[in-house]
């Protein structure tokens, strides 16, 4: 394999790009959220449906791959045993991947569609019903594939074909050695903004989250002031993490979050209403796979609202940065 190097194109692009949008933010939050704001819109009423095709094609090309001989093929050497148990490797995918998201959004989304669901009336068994599907549906296989896919060309031409662990070795089918010049710096230095901003998404949620439950249990304000500080905190725990590498940071992490979350998951089986709990998994499972060909291609093409843009375009867009 090759060794990874800093690109000084790659890193001074991307570092400004980021540094450039970050001080338009800082000395003009009002018209910078704004701009985005209207951006944002703009992206999602012009290419909204290239987002719901794009994931889709994403589940279809995984699934084929998986039930083709390819599936059968190692991500490294034939002769190289993984470096992790399989449940460390699932550890560490639901913690990098998607933690902050459930913990957030677990409860939270739920109750927002309860109260205000897409398709029907606010408040109402057929509005539980229809929460428990579209969460379902938005923490479902669909984020899983996109994850799957780039993960699966970095790994395949990283440990396979030698090239570097940057995303635009996935793309080396179709550029060749163009790779290696302007255009790779170019879908590398997209690749770092959007990852960047995409965990940015992520830290948000969980700083607010963390926030709110200390100003429940101690009365710690709410603030912008707090908050940094607990972007500080979590920041540094992250870099504590990774400085002590994959094995003992992120990996001994990663599982004793996915212990807390089991805990937390017995716990509420054993306090809570266990079979009303358990009839209601088995009961969401089943209508999450009943409408799971109508929400992979449903875009309210002919009833346009804004929950789309607000929900499943924004979680696609996320789980893809």
């Amino acid at each position: 394999m090759l060794k990874s190097r800093m690109n000084p194109r790659v890193f001074w692009g991307a570092s400004l790009i980021i540094g450039a949008l970050l001080a338009v933010s800082v000395a003009a939050p009002g018209a910078s959220d704004r701009i985005f704001q209207a951006a944002q819109s703009r992206v999602i009423a012009s290419f909204g449906w290239f987002y719901m095709a794009a994931v889709a094609g994403f589940l279809l090309t995984v699934v084929a791959l998986a039930l083709a001989p390819t599936g059968r093929l190692r991500l490294g050497p034939d002769d190289v045993e993984p470096d992790f148990p399989w449940l460390s490797w699932i550890a560490m995918l639901f913690a990098a991947g998607m933690g902050i998201g459930l913990m957030y959004f677990g409860v939270a989304e739920p109750i927002q569609h309860f109260v205000a669901p897409p398709d029907v009336a606010p408040r109402t068994f057929d509005a539980a019903r229809e929460a428990m599907v579209i969460t379902f549906f938005h923490y479902g296989v669909h984020a899983w594939a996109i994850y799957a896919l780039v993960g699966l060309s970095l790994a395949y031409f990283a440990h396979r074909k030698g090239l570097p662990l940057t995303l635009r070795s996935g793309l080396y089918p179709l550029l060749g050695k163009r790779i290696d010049g302007p255009i790779g710096d170019a879908v590398d230095i997209f690749a770092i903004w959007g990852t960047v901003f995409g965990i940015a998404t992520s830290l948000g949620f969980g700083v607010a989250q963390i926030n709110s439950g200390l100003n429940y249990l101690i009365g710690l304000p709410v603030g912008a002031g707090v908050q940094v500080g607990l972007i500080a905190v979590v920041m540094g725990a992250a870099m504590i993490s990774v400085l002590t590498g994959l094995d003992r940071g992120v990996r001994r992490l990663s599982e004793l979050n996915l212990i807390l979350a089991i805990l937390l998951m017995v716990f509420v089986l054993a306090v809570g209403p266990t079979g009303f709990l358990f009839k209601a998994v088995f009961q969401n499972f089943g209508l999450y796979l009943d409408e799971f060909f109508v929400r992979t291609f449903n875009q309210y093409a002919y009833e346009p609202r804004g929950w789309m843009a607000d929900w499943t375009l924004f979680y696609w867009a996320w789980w893809i940065a």
